[in-house]
């Protein structure tokens, strides 16, 4: 069956994204089908397209209430007949769409899992001539995951009832132990499994010293002053204070949390998902299944407990493909919070929480690749080389001789200590450094230490940095407990005794605007403009958020080639038959009135899509080195021992060497029978994810030759 038509017609691209179209042929073909795939990464299509092209109706099984509307909103912006049930209808809504469901009126039904499982529910919907249960978020059914509900449990009686019926999981989030835990809940059989690559290759990933939190939100939010994002905090209290705090200061923001009334949440959402405000503070509460694709930025005001949540957090931005940022603000004092919250549960969750908790604070701290330490996590690699999209590739910190530093902020701790009997927190230590002339500092006699005012060469957050670094060093302990308190331990007490030579780096300005990223789209920014307001007013027209109408990609690419057609505009990502029906004319005419008084501009083609890779145009001296060696007859054994490297980065150079074009041949590395058992496999799961191509071939081959395989076929062969 060719799938390209309906692609075009109905959603309007003229490709598949990585898996889908393998995904949605298993579909077709009546299979059950386990997908986790990253957040914009396509999920939603593997079970619409063949909602669409074939009889009977598709049960889309969705945690969250709010979104419901939207995502049907979406398909029928497209011209496909779906719609949802949930307890926002009134009674004459929801009798009227039974009826609907009862007539076969419809493709797609979108509904809550508790909804689902009520008791007759299931039992009318057995007259619907039901052809496939799709399961959004899926990892909710496992309570190893990070966000287990209990609700999803329910859904494995879906077996039972309809047993014939196959089943799709999808999720954006799991790793392996809850991937295993939803195939057995859903009682999943034989199924085809799917695991693309984590990576998001358009977001840039940085972490930035914790100084004065809302100042530092404050720039980073004015520095972007079209562009809107999340901030994620911990506590309800936080998310009110600083949305009423950027509201103050210019900056159109709501909170969200679990505290607020139904009401008031979902309009606060609403308000985000329109672009009536540009940033919506939340706690972890908001998210799960968020469709808005131009979040373009997402900031941790605080320490997410797990790296499956900030992965699943920072997810949310960029669904569009198109470049956006995510910061984390970063201090040891909330590690301390999280460390005291952990106290307080049972030791054996209290255990669990204190692995992910040192997890996510390794990220934090890491100097390394942070796209590597993230995809490492999901047992994901990726090669050993900068990826372009974090602060410890893009900018590496400057370091100096932070020694005197050092030596001055350990020391004013000693003397504190020496003085009051006791540890006080970094915020005091700071101020008796700066010689700050405060009612604590005077009340405890600390102003007639030693130590008072010797740093008043630098900064209050310049010290806290310093202080910040040296916990990090393992110099300076904080103490458990209601008050984050410092303390020399062992470590640091040597390096004040000694004078050890101390390095320190410098900290990073959370306002500045990162390099260009994967999916960035040159595009006429004047006309991008003229086309959001002319999005915004069909989707006022309509009801809708602006991206029901067209995403940000497909306005950068009418901003970038100007249709003045309906067959230009056809060509368009994301115009389909319906869309072309019902948006071309306003769209065209809005391009035309601009050219009327704006000349055209040029530009080249837009770099590389998410999904697409990057080519290494040329090798450095190493890696031609080991080209040579392996050029004249040279196993990968013989030229590591000669040159003195392992295995994996002789196999690394010739991966990259054959990607640059270098005139090896597959038959040195794999017999005819591997080549075509490879490709087998490579062509279901995508080669970005090098665990998941091993693990679908049973181990039988390594990760170092699948990489081989792998530049093989990036350069078009296989």
């Amino acid at each position: 069956m060719d799938l390209h038509a309906p692609l075009k017609k109905h959603f309007g691209y003229d490709a598949f994204r990585p898996l889908q179209e393998e995904i949605v042929r298993d579909s077709l073909a009546g299979r059950d089908v386990f997908a986790l795939m990253p957040t914009g990464g396509g999920k939603s299509l593997c079970f619409q397209l063949p909602a669409l092209l074939r009889e009977g109706l598709t049960i889309v099984v969705s945690p969250l209430i709010a979104l419901m509307k939207d995502q049907v909103d979406s398909m029928q912006a497209s011209g496909i007949a779906a719609t949802f049930l949930n307890s926002t209808l009134d009674a004459g809504e929801a009798k009227a769409r039974w009826r609907g469901l009862h007539r076969g009126e419809y493709r797609m039904l979108y509904v809550a899992p508790e909804r689902l499982m009520l008791e007759g529910f299931l039992d009318k919907a057995l007259n619907w001539n039901i052809a496939q249960i799709a399961i959004d978020e899926a990892h909710c059914i496992s309570e190893w995951g990070h966000d287990f509900r209990p609700e999803y449990r329910e859904l494995k009686k879906l077996r039972t009832h309809l047993p014939d019926v196959p089943t799709m999981a999808l999720t954006a989030t799991a790793t392996e132990r809850v991937r295993e835990d939803i195939l057995k809940q859903l009682q999943l059989r034989e199924p085809r499994c799917y695991v693309a690559s984590f990576d998001r290759p358009n977001l840039t990933y940085r972490v930035v010293p914790k100084a004065s939190p809302y100042d530092q939100l404050l720039s980073f939010v004015k520095a972007r002053p079209h562009e809107s994002g999340i901030v994620y905090c911990a506590s309800r209290k936080i998310t009110e204070s600083l949305a009423a705090k950027l509201n103050e200061d210019g900056v159109p923001a709501r909170a969200y949390h679990a505290g607020l009334e139904n009401d008031q949440r979902a309009r606060n959402q609403e308000m985000f998902l329109r672009d009536d405000v540009r940033v919506i503070t939340a706690t972890i509460a908001f998210g799960m299944g968020i469709n808005k694709p131009n979040v373009r930025f997402v900031v941790h005001h605080d320490l997410p407990k797990n790296i499956e949540s900030y992965y699943q957090e920072t997810g949310r931005a960029g669904r569009d493909g198109l470049p956006s940022e995510c910061v984390l603000l970063f201090s040891a004092a909330d590690v301390v919070k999280q460390t005291r919250f952990i106290e307080e549960k049972s030791e054996p969750e209290a255990r669990i929480a204190r692995e992910q908790l040192r997890q996510m604070v390794h990220f934090a701290e890491a100097r390394e690749c942070r796209r590597t330490t993230l995809l490492r996590y999901f047992a994901e690699e990726r090669p050993d080389e900068p990826c372009g999209g974090c602060d410890n590739c893009l900018t590496p910190r400057e370091t100096f001789d932070g020694t005197i530093a050092a030596q001055k902020f350990l020391s004013c701790i000693a003397r504190i200590q020496q003085k009051s009997g006791f540890g006080f927190g970094l915020n005091h230590i700071v101020e008796v450094l700066t010689g700050a002339n405060t009612e604590a500092v005077r009340q405890r006699g600390h102003d007639q230490l030693s130590t008072y005012g010797i740093g008043g060469e630098m900064k209050r957050e310049a010290w806290q940095a310093v202080g910040r670094e040296l916990l990090r060093l393992g110099l300076v302990e904080a103490a458990p407990g209601k008050f984050a308190t410092l303390s020399l331990n062992e470590k640091g007490l040597a390096a004040l005794r000694e004078r050890t030579s101390i390095t320190l780096t410098k900290p990073t300005d959370v306002a500045r605007k990162t390099k260009s990223r994967a999916g960035e789209i040159e595009a006429d920014e004047k006309l991008f403009d003229a086309l959001r307001a002319t999005r915004r007013r069909l989707a006022d027209e309509r009801n809708v958020p602006a991206y029901v109408i067209f995403s940000d990609v497909a306005l950068r690419e009418m901003a970038r080639t100007y249709p003045t057609s309906p067959t230009d505009f056809r060509r368009i990502p994301g115009v389909g038959e319906q869309k072309l029906k019902d948006f071309a004319e306003p769209f065209l005419a809005t391009i035309a009135e601009y050219l009327e008084l704006n000349a055209r501009q040029t530009f080249g083609a837009p770099a590389a899509a998410a999904e697409g890779t990057t080519r290494r145009a040329a090798l450095n001296d190493s890696e031609r080195e080991t080209l040579r060696h392996f050029e004249r007859g040279e196993s990968i054994e013989e030229i590591a021992r000669s040159r003195g490297f392992v295995p994996s980065t002789i196999c690394m150079h010739l991966a990259l060497a054959i990607e640059s074009g270098a005139p090896l041949s597959r038959d040195r590395f794999f017999t005819a029978d591997q080549q075509a058992e490879i490709a087998v496999a490579f062509a279901r799961t995508g080669g970005r994810n090098l665990v998941g191509l091993r693990d679908a071939l049973g181990g039988k081959y390594g990760i170092d030759e699948l990489r081989i395989f792998r530049a093989f076929a990036q350069r078009g062969e296989g």
